[in-house]
Formats: C-alpha cells, structure tokens, sequence
C-alpha cells in the first residue's frame, strides 16, 4: 500500500508542474512577434467599386483585433490613395480639405494624372481608439464608392519601442554620461516592421522574431557606450 500510494504521490507532483506551466505561458505577456501585418482587402488589394465592384472594407475589417504596433498593407495602385483621420465628420464626408494638423495623414498620395503603377503603402497603427482610411482622390468619389473602413485600436502590448516617438527635451547630461547611459542617440521612428510587403499576401502573417532586424537593433542600442566597452577591451588585450 506504501508502495502504490507512493507512486501516486511521484506522478501529482510532474503533472502539477505541467499545469503550472501552461499556466505560467498563458499568463505572461505577448512577445515582439505578437505584432501583425493585415493586408487590406486580403487578395482584392486597395480599390473602389467602380474599379472593383462589390468591394467591402468594413466588413473584411470587421471582427479583426488591431492593436497598436500593427501594421495595415495596402496593395493598389498610383490611381487611389491611403488616407487615416480621427475626425469622424472627415471620414463621413469623404473630404480631409479641412483636416487640422493633427488628425489626419495622407500616407499615399494619388498620381496627378491616371495611372495603374502598382503601390504598396505600410500602415503603422500609432495610436490607440477609432481611426478611419479611405481613399481621398477624386474629390471623395473614390471614398463614397466603397473605398473606405473604420477600425478600434486596441492598446495591446503597447508600441515596440522603435516605433514610439521621441522623449521630450530634457537638460543635457555630460557627453559620457549620455554615451554610457542611452547609446547617444535620440529615439527616431521607424517604420520597417512589416516583412516581405513587396510580395502581397492573401493572409494575415505574424510578425515573427527576425534574426536580422533584431540584431540590428540591438547593436544600435549599444551606441558609443558599446564602442567605448569594445575600445577599453582592445586596449587590455594588447598591453
């Protein structure tokens, strides 16, 4: 009985550690490959009705959860363009001439004259709550025959940081101090985390860890904190 009841004992404790766990992996917090790309529109690219009728934004948008750090891939071509706004009376209208500074971007001008030169145009979603996208050219046709989507950014995991924008002024520290403290460099925004946009996809992809982009990151953290360690390391090895 000692024996049998030993036994149980020796296989709780392996399966109490199993649950704790997938427990443990359910709980901690979603990794830089959390981020995603959505291709708008999926495999009908970024068109209006007339050009494509039928199409649908809202309803390919609908039921997705965008988070900030996202990324939306627009495939069309130089005859349309990408328009975001929070202004809800903007987006109704089909018309950002009146945008104010701060509400509205135009991440894709449309060619002056006709053209069907293929475009692919990056979105990064920056801040949290409604936006809206529509396609601003000829004067709002474009939009009003479908070429338009509104989505909810959810906060997610935030921003990675090489998207965040810079930190306010603050009073200078000494030149070591800034080189050994925060690499010497000021924060700047970038906007490659999307992979392989050239080549259009017809499904949402994950943004997973990239061997490059992360190193790449990781030695512009170390600055010229890193090149002093490295020059101090030199030094010693040949005296």
């Amino acid at each position: 009985m000692l024996l049998s009841g030993g036994r149980r004992r020796s296989l709780v404790l392996p399966c109490l550690a199993v649950v704790a766990a997938v427990a443990a992996l359910a709980a901690a917090p979603r990794g830089a490959d959390a981020y995603k790309n959505y291709t708008v529109g999926d495999g009908k690219g970024w068109y209006d009705g007339l050009t494509l009728p039928g199409v649908d934004y809202q309803a390919w948008a609908d039921g997705k959860n965008f988070s900030l750090g996202d990324f939306l891939i627009f495939n069309t071509d130089k005859n349309h363009s990408v328009v975001q706004t929070q202004n809800g009376t903007l987006y109704k209208s089909c018309d950002y001439n009146d945008s104010g500074p701060d509400d509205t971007v135009e991440w894709s001008a449309a060619a002056p004259e006709f053209s069907k030169d293929a475009v692919t145009v990056a979105v990064p979603l920056l801040k949290e709550g409604g936006t809206y996208f529509f396609s601003g050219n000829y004067d709002g046709e474009q939009c009003e025959n479908g070429q338009r989507f509104a989505i909810d950014v959810a906060h997610g995991q935030g921003l990675p940081p090489d998207l965040r924008p810079p930190v306010a002024d603050a009073p200078a520290p000494s030149a070591a101090a800034s080189g050994a403290a925060d690499g010497g460099g000021a924060a700047v925004l970038d906007f490659s985390h999307p992979k392989n946009v050239t080549t259009p996809s017809t499904a949402d992809d994950n943004l997973s860890g990239d061997a490059t982009s992360g190193s790449g990151r990781t030695l512009a953290r170390l600055g010229s904190g890193g090149l002093a360690v490295m020059t101090l390391v030199t030094v010693l090895f040949a005296v």
